[in-house]
């Protein structure tokens, strides 16, 4: 469900710094919080809860101001990370460095553990548009590995911020309600989006593949769709991807397998990964193995045992998590 964390117009907005956080002041972090003072206030934050994380759309036809000291990190050590998409106007954010303007289409990020001050300025028609995402730092470095704590701007020509933005932009959109955990796995996927795409130089052109690894590819993919079908085998592979047997044999010596040890490989890694899953205990063994291709539960049994030293039963109930432990 969309919360309104605060709004703000001129019957209450000299009451901003005690209304920006939310009601219980668990929004955000401590900071200095302020507006113009002009013929129109009109702003609104809506607020989208991912968990631990907050996915946040500000409106605004006021300059706004916020600013965080050092007095406001010794009184509270929130570590926060921000993540802002600039929908229209600007943002221009300021500290020790200088200043930097982030416009309609950039992505600014920055962390609550250094001093700055953000300036947020409406378009030419009067509005101002931000949406982001604020992440305990913590559970950021899950996803990105970089730090912010100067502050990190950068226009949006890398396609992943573009498809992180639509992602968040998506969970504004909908009238009908979207359950938390939905909200949560939505922005989990967006800072994964967003973390790939950090890893890589905007200016960097990714080396072109070569045929035999795009073909290689071909080889993998074809596999992995029809890894479920009992009856794959090379010669089906190599009509699937164009190419002839002795080509397929070849590419796959080349990266160091066979087909039979492809498909076996990634049969008995699909299954195990199935049966480490929390819920795994409600489908049985054979269905397992059926569902991964084998023909029997038998033979899938023992393959399982040769390479991981147990049976299917034993390995499921060793990764069964333990039962919840009451704390008192």
């Amino acid at each position: 469900m969309i919360e309104t964390l605060f709004a703000l117009d001129r019957g209450n907005y000299r009451e901003c710094q005690h209304l920006f956080r939310g009601a219980r002041e668990q929004e955000y972090y401590r900071g200095d919080y302020w507006m113009e003072e002009g013929s129109i206030i009109d702003v609104e934050a809506r607020r989208k809860p991912a968990g631990p994380s907050a996915a946040i759309l500000l409106r605004s036809a006021t300059r706004l101001f916020f600013r965080r000291t050092r007095q406001h990190i010794r009184e509270d050590g929130t570590d926060l990370t921000v993540l802002w998409f600039v929908k229209r106007g600007r943002l221009v954010f300021s500290n020790q460095l200088g200043s930097r303007a982030a416009q309609y289409g950039d992505f600014l990020m920055t962390r609550s553990t250094a001093p700055f001050l953000i300036e947020c300025q409406p378009d030419a028609q009067g509005v101002h548009e931000v949406l982001h995402v604020t992440v305990p730092t913590h559970v950021l470095r899950g996803f990105v590995d970089c730090d912010a704590g100067a502050g990190i701007l950068l226009p949006m020509q890398r396609a992943e911020l573009g498809i992180a933005d639509g992602i968040l932009a998506g969970l504004f959109q909908r009238d009908a309600d979207v359950a938390e955990e939905t909200t949560r796995t939505l922005v989990e996927a967006a800072l994964a989006v967003i973390g790939q795409g950090l890893r890589h130089d905007v200016r960097a052109v990714p080396p072109r593949p070569s045929v035999a690894e795009k073909r290689f590819a071909d080889v993998r993919r074809f596999v992995e769709v029809h890894l479920s079908d009992p009856g794959l085998s090379a010669a089906m592979t190599a009509k699937g991807c164009g190419i002839s047997p002795r080509y397929l044999t070849t590419l796959l010596k080349q990266n160091g397998t066979s087909f039979s040890d492809l498909i076996w490989q990634r049969r008995l890694e699909q299954a195990r990964a199935w049966m480490a899953r929390s819920d795994a205990a409600s489908i049985s063994i054979s269905e397992i193995a059926y569902a991964v291709g084998f023909k029997s539960p038998a033979h899938f049994s023992r393959m399982f045992k040769r390479v991981y030293a147990r049976n299917p039963s034993d390995y499921r109930a060793e990764a069964a998590p333990p039962p919840p432990v009451a704390l008192h």
